[in-house]
């Protein structure tokens, strides 16, 4: 007969808490299976009566695992009470219940820098089949939508092309116009000494239209679009509105997914051209007053040394940008749990990510495209 046929504690729940009635062997060389029997236990709230009438044996080993048991349900010490032990058992178990309050909680297990890469690299390995899931999740809506053009959120994708693109101009123009400031007052001073003025205009258009303008732009999205994506599906997942749309019959990736991936990507590589105009201007502005070039002779210049292919190679990294971003960001806000603690840690992990996969990507493009530089 096996530990688990004999039963070795019952609950009742009783209107104070409960009691639990302990019976058979409880000693060391019982300790595994008692464990994964206790593994199972839901204990009541409000005091417990721990019955150790039906005892057989008893040992430190197995008022320990009762002990730590408790301790890890929420349930302390001070909130047992005792009867029906014997006089040999009753001393023994407060003995070790006085003994282990002494001590404290056990101390969180340190782990080295090895096991923590490796846990994280696991966790990261066991949320793959949630992402592949989510991903077949938006083809299958895109499918559907290509197959049954009538489905598509038209009206909420211009929405959201205007808050993700349109809002964002100001913004990114801003941005780039200062970064193309900064880039050309900073090489200027350098080519300067060399009687090289004429060079900024290749410096800061290649640079601009190749590599700042469309990680600049994919930075404020990661931060200003993703951040939204993530914090407007995760509100909607806290009061329940995707479990509305779900109920009427609607696709909540048709619904809310596909517009706001269709918008960012869309908006990408309009915002990242538009960086690119603002970004050669700024440097235009440092080359005409510091350096002594003329509008004419920059944009003479610019025709000559900026190949439309790097311009291109810019653009077409726009829209892998955004569609990851987008993905993370609708990812992580159905992810959200029913709390608003959630979603504010969703959104921090949403900008995070984003930022780290358009680095990556990024890196990519440069390892597979080196004739463009």
């Amino acid at each position: 007969m096996t530990m688990t046929d004999r039963r070795p504690f019952t609950l009742e729940p009783t209107e104070a808490g409960g009691v639990v009635r302990l019976a058979g062997e409880w000693r060391l060389a019982d300790l595994v299976e008692l464990d994964r029997v206790l593994a199972g236990a839901v204990w009541p709230k409000g005091r417990l009566t721990v019955d150790g009438a039906a005892l057989t044996g008893l040992d430190s080993a197995g008022v320990m695992l009762l002990y730590r048991r408790l301790q890890a349900a929420g349930v302390p010490w001070s909130r047992v009470d005792l009867t029906g032990f014997d006089a040999d058992c009753l001393p023994l178990v407060e003995l070790v219940a006085d003994r282990l309050a002494a001590l404290g909680p056990p101390p969180p297990p340190q782990f080295g820098w090895l096991a923590r890469l490796g846990r994280r690299v696991s966790s990261a390995l066991g949320a793959l089949p949630n992402w592949l899931y989510f991903l077949g999740q938006v083809s299958a809506a895109l499918l559907e939508s290509l197959r049954l053009p009538t489905g598509f959120r038209a009206r909420e994708t211009v929405v959201q092309l205007e808050a993700v693109g349109l809002r964002a101009v100001p913004i990114v123009a801003l941005m780039t116009f200062l970064i193309g400031v900064v880039f050309a007052y900073l090489l200027g001073i350098q080519i300067k000494k060399y009687g090289a003025n004429i060079f900024i205009v290749d410096g800061v258009s290649m640079a601009m239209a190749r590599e700042l303008s469309p990680l600049l732009v994919a930075i404020l999205m990661a931060g200003r679009s993703g951040a939204a994506f993530t914090a407007q599906i995760g509100a909607m997942k806290v009061t329940e509105e995707i479990d509305a749309i779900t109920t009427l019959g609607l696709s909540p990736m048709q619904v809310l997914v596909l517009p706001r991936l269709i918008a960012i990507i869309v908006a990408m590589p309009l915002l990242t051209f538009f960086g690119d105009l603002v970004g050669i201007a700024g440097s235009a502005v440092v080359a005409a007053s510091q350096l002594d070039i003329t509008l004419v002779t920059f944009v003479n210049r610019l025709k000559d040394v900026l190949p439309l292919d790097m311009v291109v190679y810019g653009l077409y990294k726009a829209p892998v940008f955004a569609a990851a971003i987008a993905l993370i960001a609708c990812r992580n806000g159905f992810a959200v749990s029913r709390d608003a603690r959630s979603v504010g840690e969703r959104t921090t992990s949403t900008v995070v990510t984003s930022l780290v996969a358009v680095i990556l990507i990024n890196a990519l493009f440069a390892i597979l495209h080196t004739e463009s530089t």
